[in-house]
């Protein structure tokens, strides 16, 4: 029996992409542990929603070859202004409570009962549907700089 990720590799070879290839990692990432409290950390989100600002940003290229560029979203921002472009899961759906995908107002709730320190000033989205890993690479890292100086302890990772 072929694991899910052998499937997924044969999908994509066979009916998207015929000269793509995984990238394959020996070793998991390194672990970060937290090195201070929740309740003291400046806490950010980023996800592979597909989420952009409706009328400020261009919604993500859902074409065959995916996008791995993303989008920042600042802190501020009301959910109602956020449009999702995605081609792996049903976007109308999660637009009816962008939490699920982007969870801006749980993370609020959060700063609010004094559980988190900090809502880091701007936030992360990417399409979760990049099969080139080099670009995707380059911008995660831009991400992880942006992230840095804005002093951000911790992070959401919201898969979707």
């Amino acid at each position: 029996m072929k694991t899910f990720a052998e499937v997924e590799r044969d999908f994509v070879r066979d009916k998207i992409l015929p000269d793509f290839e995984f990238e394959w990692f020996d070793q998991p990432s390194r672990v970060n542990p937290l090195r201070i409290p929740v309740d003291r950390a400046i806490v950010a989100v980023v996800t592979t929603a597909g989420a952009y600002v409706k009328g400020q940003q261009a919604p993500f290229a859902l074409g065959k070859e995916g996008d791995a560029s993303f989008r920042e979203i600042s802190a501020d921002i009301p959910l109602n202004q956020l449009g999702l472009s995605h081609v792996g899961y049903d976007t109308k759906r999660a637009l009816q409570d962008p939490n699920v995908v982007f969870p801006l107002d749980r993370l609020r709730e959060l700063k609010e009962t004094d559980k988190v320190g900090e809502i880091a000033p701007r936030h992360f989205s990417f399409m979760g549907y990049s099969p080139r890993v080099h670009p995707l690479a380059d911008n995660a890292r831009e991400v992880a700089r942006r992230l840095a100086s804005d002093q951000v302890d911790l992070v959401l990772l919201v898969p979707a």
